[in-house]
């Protein structure tokens, strides 16, 4: 892998200085997830806050950073879209109440069932996302409310400010390692960006676009798209009372209609106060009822499900990812309680939820952060921003950041795995590129990772379908043993079955478990109707170290099946200490 993070012990310089150059990357996702979202920007930063801070102070990851994240976003479009902000506030309570129950039941352990090639897949497809993510910040927004392409001098003075960015954070750590690269490369790029929008070297038409820009952009385009819905909504309303085909004409903006509502655009600024407490209202005219809420938990509950799950992959995966980056380890049920209890304060304090943000974690481990204090200095660096510092961090170039961005993706992207087409089983190959063409298509980390362990897991299954054996021998006392080999499971009990022979075996016949086990019900059934086979013709059918588990289902063959027990053992995917 090639890798930009250094290892060295943590300290709380290194943990305060890359808490504040990952303060600073937060603040342009956190916006842009609140517009995917279909909130306000400050309701993703607010978010942000909330959920870093707590999750720094009651997770189970050190060094690993939690905000707003777009997995969250995307989820609940649909339900602000169609019931309200409210009822995204009660859904991510909701959420946070069922991540703090899978904590407490100690459910977290299973992120280590994940097979390897998953996380090839994984870590390469968010790699490409993030990469794929940094090109919106390479259009602008033009006259007729639509995002348009850089061209020209703007596009190269973009390329110019991340090629320096990006030169700065590979070339920096090779001097000195005092400061993170980071923190050096945003504030040297804003300065040449606030010099060429000064003094307009390269002429008026020509300007660095900062992060004050990007945000008024996304607010007009909002505004534009709100007034086409209007547009539509009174064409549809005029041709149902008329009795007609929609009109043309009443469904589409004028330019003239574009630019009056890019110009009725009020001005938008990173400020604001001190989240409030705020109760999600639910409830028709504020009245507090069973039915009411009954009714409000079924329409939150698929979300808030979905959310819940969502979250928890992704604060897991990436916590098995700083895992093995800073070569420590993290504890998945607290994790999992730690981001529960956030988004229930982020919820009831109206934020938008979130759970683990990979990019930002791995800005803080390669800057050196690796303690608690990194994420607690990164959430209230974000909230001072929002308080007092929004002039100031407006004025940042958004190439700065995409030029951390970018680095990161070269960071992330595991480039060992490009020589590894000749070197393991085409099996793990195809997981590993199936989960990251889907994370990088679908943009859906959650649902790439299950379909990867499900297609992992019908691998496994069908190699060791064929690994089942039996070495046949005879004892002193002239009884046949089969000494069996290899699982007995649903994918095996065909061949099982195959290897006996009642009618030409002799009156007692033994089979062994030793070297083998029984994994499923399906296997125990297929022995079952073994002894059955056995019994009708008059024989005896002797199991040997047969597992505890199978003696309920084998005690109804009879007399004839008699099971010698000894001590078979327990498997567990992993202990409770571990995680």
């Amino acid at each position: 892998m090639f890798s930009l993070f250094f290892k060295q012990p943590a300290s709380y310089k290194d943990d305060i200085l890359s808490g504040i150059t990952v303060a600073l990357a937060l603040v342009p996702e956190a916006v842009a997830f609140a517009f995917v979202a279909g909130v306000s920007p400050l309701v993703g930063l607010y978010s942000a806050f909330m959920i870093g801070i707590m999750t720094s102070i009651f997770g189970g990851r050190p060094g690993m950073i939690s905000g707003a994240t777009g997995a969250m976003a995307v989820v609940v479009v649909s339900l602000v879209y169609m019931h309200g902000v409210e009822y995204l506030f009660a859904a991510v309570i909701l959420a946070g109440l069922i991540q703090i129950l899978i904590g407490i039941l100690r459910l977290g352990k299973f992120i280590r069932i994940v097979p390897h090639p998953v996380m090839l897949g994984f870590v390469n497809g968010l790699a490409i996302v993030i990469f794929m993510a940094q090109f919106e910040s390479f259009k602008t927004l033009g006259t007729d409310g639509l995002k348009h392409w850089l061209a020209g001098p703007n596009l190269w003075l973009m390329l110019g400010l991340v090629i320096i960015t990006m030169g700065i954070i590979f070339g920096l750590p090779k001097l000195t390692r005092a400061v993170p690269a980071s923190l050096v490369a945003i504030l040297v790029v804003t300065g040449i960006g606030l010099g060429v929008n000064a003094y307009q070297p390269f002429g008026e038409t020509v300007k660095a676009n900062t992060v004050y820009d990007v945000l008024n952009d996304s607010v007009k385009a909002q505004n534009v798209i709100k007034e086409q819905r209007k547009a539509e909504t009174h064409a549809l309303e005029v041709a149902h009372e008329q009795g007609l085909r929609a009109a043309e004409g009443l469904d589409q903006l004028s330019e003239a209609q574009i630019a009056a509502a890019i110009e009725a655009t009020p001005e938008e600024k990173i400020k604001g106060g001190l989240p409030m407490l705020h109760i999600p209202q639910i409830f028709p005219d504020n009245a507090f009822t069973v039915k009411g809420l009954w009714a409000a938990i079924m329409i939150v509950l698929p979300y808030s499900l979905i959310l819940a799950g969502v979250g928890l992959i992704e604060s897991l995966m990436t916590l098995s990812l700083i895992d093995e980056i800073t070569e420590t380890r993290g504890r998945g049920n607290k994790e999992c309680i730690g981001q529960g209890l956030a988004n229930v304060v982020c919820g009831a304090f109206g934020g938008m939820g979130g759970c683990a943000m990979i990019g930002q974690s791995l800005i803080n481990v390669n800057s050196g952060g690796k303690g608690r204090m990194s994420g607690i200095v990164a959430s209230l660096g974000l909230l001072s921003i929002v308080l007092f510092l929004g002039p100031w961090i407006e004025m940042i170039p958004i190439a700065a950041l995409v030029g951390v961005m970018f680095m990161v993706v070269i960071g992330t992207f595991e480039w060992a795995s490009l020589k590894m087409f000749n070197k393991v089983p085409h099996e793990d190959l195809f997981v590993t590129v199936l989960v990251a063409g889907y994370t990088a298509i679908m943009h859906d980390l959650a649902t790439a990772v299950i379909l990867g362990v499900i297609v992992s897991a019908l691998v496994f299954a069908w190699k060791h379908a064929t690994n089942v054996g039996a070495d046949v021998k005879f004892d002193e006392m002239g009884q046949k043993v089969y000494q069996m080999h290899g699982p007995l499971f649903f994918g095996s009990v065909h061949s099982f079955r195959s290897m006996f022979d009642p009618k030409s075996d002799p009156q007692m016949t033994i089979i062994d478990f030793y070297y083998s086990r029984v994994y499923d019900q399906s296997g125990m059934e297929a022995i079952h109707k073994l002894a059955e086979k056995y019994r009708a013709e008059g024989k005896e059918l002797h199991l040997r170290h047969l597992s505890e588990e199978c003696q309920a289902l084998l005690s109804k063959a009879g007399d004839l099946v008699d099971v010698d027990v000894s001590g078979d053992p327990h498997y567990h995917v992993a202990t409770d200490r571990l995680a």
